[in-house]
């Protein structure tokens, strides 16, 4: 009867589990399944992470010493579990869990591991050991991961080969590959929407940029009639573009950035400048590189590819008599070996957005288009949500939603589009992450660059900040202009109490999930 009662015990002990670590879960998700990732995220998040588990089992040990019988004690677990997973369904967040195939799959492992373990210590140790479980429920959550990841590459390589045999039925297709640290999302649409004036363009939607992800839109959405196929390429690891490059397997590669994006998981900028140019390197022999004219690595990048046909803003087309404002950004664009010029306008704004837009009217170029063309383009491109996207706050108050991610280039030119606008300039950030060891100095020379461009400064998060208000006093900036907040719903009551009209108000990042204070 024991022996039957502990199968009893253990199996709701492992069906209970993942219900108390929902949140553990999510981490992961956010995370895209990467162990390290998970890790550095439980350990920012160490008490919201860790103590659902604790106390789960804290209540165990202690019905234990108070004597309670084994079936209340097994109840006491489903019920805190019950709880548990409430308080995390119901928490707000940014970007929800999501229970995929692939989610369903880690929680069934989850449960099986989790049985195991749990049955062992069951017979084997203290009844006291076996309470302690839920504590340990961040590892349990690992080892399921470990133990699903055969099963986990066997499906995705099925995945694979179906996308591989899909573009070889389309031998004509023109395929494109994009990557940078940054401005890949914002110059694929840009590119999408100036190449549509004359093809059947298809590019992967959001930020689709893993193989997984690029995986999923070549299955789901390339059809017979596309004529190009334009695939972000992201990567947090060495060796995550050659994979990118070995599925889509582009004719044309364009490199819009390499900085400091991503130095928790790359280490160096060296290693994230060899990733970056494992897209130029996975070319043909009669593909084509476009590279961002930067004045560093990308140039460097330029003269390191052997490549015939290379170019950078400049060589096939050229910017001039630019135009910014609230309006966004007019300029002539001209063709180098015709001299044929269009007036272009668009609602982008900043430098380095025209940059980005240069270099896909060069990639047009190459493609055959004409500047009358590309202009027609260039007019439907919009900015890219939460990219430096210029919106109407409504009583007179102009918003700039640069909330998608931050980065030590981008949050420098999205202050330089802020000084240009008239009125009182407010910003409302929580600084950088993901930007490893030297990440507290890129925040502190933001806040130093901050100064000489806003009056108001409204930070998120009273530890992750600290190095931009230091940077901000080394500036002498006024201390009653600096309002540090604890979440992006307090920001905005600060900023409704102050906001007047002709204020115009810069959302520069917001952090994910796993990186809230």
């Amino acid at each position: 009867m024991d022996i039957i009662f502990g199968f009893a015990q253990s199996l709701v002990m492992a069906v209970c589990l993942p219900l108390s670590g929902w949140r553990l879960l999510h981490y992961f998700q956010l995370e895209s399944y990467q162990l390290p990732g998970y890790y550095r995220s439980i350990k920012r998040n160490a008490r919201k992470a860790l103590l659902p588990g604790l106390a789960m089992s804290a209540a165990g040990v202690a019905a234990l010493q108070l004597g309670l019988p084994g079936v209340v004690r097994m109840a006491l677990v489903a019920v805190m579990a019950g709880l548990l997973f409430r308080q995390a369904k119901n928490e707000k967040l940014k970007k929800p869990f999501v229970v995929t195939e692939r989610v369903k799959r880690l929680i069934a492992m989850h449960v099986a591991t989790a049985f195991a373990v749990a049955l062992v210590i069951r017979f084997v140790l203290p009844l006291a050991i076996w309470h302690l479980l839920p504590a340990f429920e961040a590892a349990l959550i690992a080892l399921a991961a470990v133990c699903a990841q055969p099963i986990e590459k066997h499906i995705n390589q099925q995945f694979v080969d179906d996308a591989k045999l899909r573009l070889e039925k389309n031998p004509n297709l023109i395929r494109i590959g994009i990557t940078g640290s940054y401005g890949k999302t914002s110059t694929k649409f840009l590119l999408r929407d100036i190449l549509s004036v004359k093809y059947n363009v298809l590019a992967t939607p959001s930020s689709f940029n893993t193989t997984m992800g690029v995986t999923r839109v070549i299955r789901e959405q390339l059809m017979p009639s596309h004529q190009v196929f334009i695939a972000e390429m992201g990567a947090r690891h060495v060796g995550d573009i050659k994979e990118l490059v070995d599925l889509v397997h582009p004719t044309m590669g364009l490199l819009t950035s390499v900085g400091p994006q991503h130095l928790d998981t790359f280490g160096t900028i060296e290693r994230i400048k060899n990733t970056k140019y494992e897209l130029i390197d996975g070319l043909p022999e009669n593909g084509t590189a476009i590279l961002a004219r930067d004045g560093a690595i990308c140039e460097e990048l330029y003269h390191r590819c052997p490549l015939e046909k290379k170019y950078m803003p400049g060589d096939l087309m050229t910017a001039s008599d630019m135009e910014w404002g609230p309006f966004g950004t007019r300029f002539t664009l001209t063709d180098v070996e015709t001299g044929e010029s269009a007036r272009c306008e668009t609602r982008l704004l900043g430098e380095h957005s025209i940059a980005n837009l240069l270099l896909c009217c060069t990639a047009a170029r190459t493609l055959g288009m004409t500047p009358a063309e590309i202009a027609m383009g260039v007019a439907r491109c919009q900015p890219v949500e939460h990219r430096l996207e210029l919106l109407n706050g409504g009583g007179g108050v102009s918003i700039i939603d640069d909330a998608f991610n931050a980065n030590p280039v981008g949050a420098k030119a999205a202050l330089r589009v802020l000084k240009n606008f008239p009125g009182r300039r407010i910003i409302i950030t929580p600084g950088m992450v993901e930007l490893g060891g030297e990440e507290a100095q890129f925040n502190r020379e933001f806040g130093e660059q901050m100064a000489d461009s806003v009056d108001v400064a409204i930070l998120v998060g009273r530890r992750h900040t600290q190095p931009i208000v230091d940077g901000l006093t080394e500036k002498g900036f006024p201390q009653e202009k600096i309002h540090v907040v604890s979440s992006l719903e307090e920001s905005t009551k600060v900023l409704h109490a102050m906001m007047q009209a002709g204020d115009v108000v810069l959302y520069e990042n917001d952090l994910p999930d796993n990186y809230s204070e």
